[in-house]
């Protein structure tokens, strides 16, 4: 097996002591586009950089959010927080983290062309922040242009880095070269092979609440890029690799059979749908839509293909989310109700048109082709490489493709983070070119409401739009699956879908 070689290939390339056994092996099912933490908005690659850096605030397993570089952390008014930096933490050149490295770090996220001329793409995960304020030695003060509730929430996905270090090396050099501060450091990036890391011995420990506080536990860390899932599975069974992400479901019992690995799960935040291309026929009619939805019985899919592991979806957001409206009906499979609506909207000889996926995805995207085409929705699935679909589906007025299926993860279980990019007019994750004024304006005004159940209210009115209109053929809400290693110990997958591995071990 190819996986077998290379893995061989990797020990004699970095020879090991007696202390192999603290070698922990990931394989990993994409590789990361950059080392930057301010400069990609990819959950692959800010799993990686959470084991370099730390942020501000984290979060627990059950997502409860606590302080980690900060000591503490506080509201001072709607639009004022303030953090007190935790003392002795250090970066992985030995310099001391100050508070002077928290507000470049923000100047950096939030002010335009920060970054050598260019924005970062993860200005809107601090929301208005306006400006950051140094207190004195240990306190900073983030203030906003206005009320954003969910501003702490946010936090756990902005990493701290070095002003000093970032301003010698440029956005080139933090791209390849970081320097962080978290629990492992940098040994090597071998962009489409694999990301390895080392423990930093001089970390300060971590947040305080997630015990057990100190130094890494593992000597070394080796991100394996292993795409394809059968190798992936592969390597696991062969006792190549001691963790895998994106575990097949298929791959499952397979996985629990076997007396060296296990198989390790968590509710999931990320959403699976379907972007009509609203803008063009035939998907630019209402009741194509509510046919498209009534046509897949999901329950169906989610036991054959998800082996049981998701719940299926009403609109685009988690049931365990803020704001979640538990009064819509749910989508009923009703292949006579589908066709009825497709010939009421003029195709009553149906129609063809393509579904495009990603190759993780195309068992799943197939299932759904097949439903489509029975009610008429004649659908042809075509693959791509998921890069390629994202630029090609970023405007759908620019283009003719019909059908685009993928996920949309909402880490901080919030509708900020997933209604708002996915179903607000022409913003950054709406490929369905779907726009609906009261929808916009719902959204908006929830966005700085301060008050809880007024902001509820506001998301789930938007929802019950979203319903009816049907931008999106809304799929299922996955459980995240992982195989490991059973001398893989204190290590249980995040909701968030990050593998942060400061507390892993691995057992004789």
């Amino acid at each position: 097996m190819r996986s077998r070689f290379v893995l061989a290939a990797l020990a004699v390339a970095l020879p090991l002591t007696g202390a192999a056994a603290r070698e922990l092996r990931v394989g990993y099912s994409a590789d990361i586009v950059t080392l930057d933490p301010a400069n990609h908005r990819s959950r692959v690659t800010e799993g990686v950089i959470h084991n370099m850096y730390d942020a501000v605030l984290t979060r627990t397993v059950d997502m409860k959010v606590v302080p980690e570089i900060a000591q503490s952390f506080r509201q001072i008014d709607a639009t004022t927080y303030e953090m007190r930096l935790r003392p002795g933490i250090k970066f992985h050149d030995g310099s001391p983290l100050g508070v002077e490295d928290v507000k470049f770090t923000f100047d950096r996220l939030t002010k335009d062309g920060a970054m050598e001329g260019k924005t970062s793409p993860r200005k809107s995960l601090v929301g208005p922040l306006a400006e950051t304020e140094i207190v004195d030695r240990l306190t900073v003060r983030f203030k906003l242009s206005a009320p954003w509730p969910v501003f702490p929430a946010y936090l756990p996905f902005n990493q701290v880095v070095s002003k000093a270090y970032v301003e010698k090396v440029g956005s080139d050099g933090m791209a390849t070269r970081p320097m962080g501060n978290g629990p492992f450091r940098l040994v090597e990036w071998r962009k489409g092979d694999s990301v390895i890391l080392e423990r930093f011995p001089d970390y300060y420990g971590g947040a305080s609440d997630i015990p057990p506080v100190g130094p890494a536990r593992i000597d070394r860390v080796i991100f394996k890029i292993i795409p394809e899932p059968a190798s992936r599975v592969a390597a696991l069974l062969a006792g190549e690799v001691d963790l895998v992400d994106e575990l097949p479901h298929h791959a499952i019992k397979q996985v629990e059979a076997n007396p060296r690995t296990k198989v390790l799960k968590s509710n999931g935040t990320r959403s699976f749908f379907i972007d009509f291309n609203t803008t063009k026929p035939p998907f630019d009619k209402v009741k194509v839509r509510q046919a498209a939805n009534h046509a897949v019985d999901r329950k169906l899919v989610i036991d054959k293909i998800l082996n049981g592991l998701a719940v299926p979806l009403t609109t685009l957001i988690s049931p365990d989310s803020f704001g979640y409206n538990p009064n819509l009906e749910p989508w009923r499979y009703d292949p006579a109700l589908a066709k009825k609506l497709l010939a009421e909207a003029g195709y009553p000889n149906g129609v063809d048109v393509t579904l495009d996926v990603d190759n993780p995805f195309k068992e799943q995207a197939e299932a759904v082709a097949a439903m489509l085409t029975q009610v008429g929705i004649r659908t042809k699935v075509q693959l791509w490489e998921r890069t390629a679909l994202t630029e090609l589906w970023k405007d759908p007025s620019k283009h003719d493709r019909n059908m685009n299926f993928r996920s949309w993860g909402d880490g901080a279980l919030d509708p900020v983070g997933i209604f708002v990019p996915v179903l607000k007019t022409k913003d950054r994750g709406n490929f369905s070119g779907y726009s609906n004024a009261e929808v916009d304006r719902l959204l908006t005004a929830a966005d700085t409401e301060p008050d809880q159940a007024k902001r509820s209210e506001y998301y789930q009115k938007a929802q019950a739009i979203i319903r009816e209109e049907a931008p999106l053929l809304f799929l299922w809400l996955p459980q995240d699956v992982y195989g490991a290693s059973r001398r893989l110990v204190d290590w249980e997958p995040s909701p968030r879908g990050i593998i942060k591995l400061h507390r892993a071990a691995l057992a004789d």
